[in-house]
């Protein structure tokens, strides 16, 4: 059974809970090699299946816009993302900005949840929420 949780960027269980997954080299690898990052702008929203992190998106508030960015997911993970991904909208539902950059091979499921594409990199899609 998945449960979710909703954690403050600087909340001590949250470095508990994904300090070993983002300190690991094949999810750091599956990030491009990109740290993840939090402060307290952050709220951060994660599934475990049973005592296993499964997925979590950190969702930074920065100068009137939100943010979705360095998410994770395991493999055969998409429908926990998939209800982390709502409760994050559902949290920012009156936001008119909200932004996610997504993985390629991700943007079918933020399509499925309103988002627009801005803007393409070679591996990255910067997307929008559509009102």
């Amino acid at each position: 059974m998945i449960q979710t949780l909703k954690l403050h960027g600087t909340d001590k269980q949250l470095y508990r809970l994904v300090g070993p997954l983002v300190m690991d080299p094949e999810i750091l690898k599956s990030n491009n090699n990109y740290p993840f990052k939090t402060t307290d702008q952050f709220l951060w929203f994660i599934a475990i299946n049973g005592k296993e992190v499964v997925g979590f998106i950190p969702v930074e508030k920065r100068g009137g816009n939100i943010i979705m960015n360095n998410y994770y997911f395991n493999r055969g993970g998409e429908e926990a993302f998939s209800r982390l991904l709502v409760d994050a909208l559902a949290v920012f539902d009156e936001e008119k900005n909200v932004y996610a950059v997504v993985q390629i091979q991700h943007r079918m499921i933020f399509e499925k949840y309103g988002f627009k594409i801005e803007k393409s990199w070679k591996q990255y899609i910067k997307m929008r929420r559509s009102e």
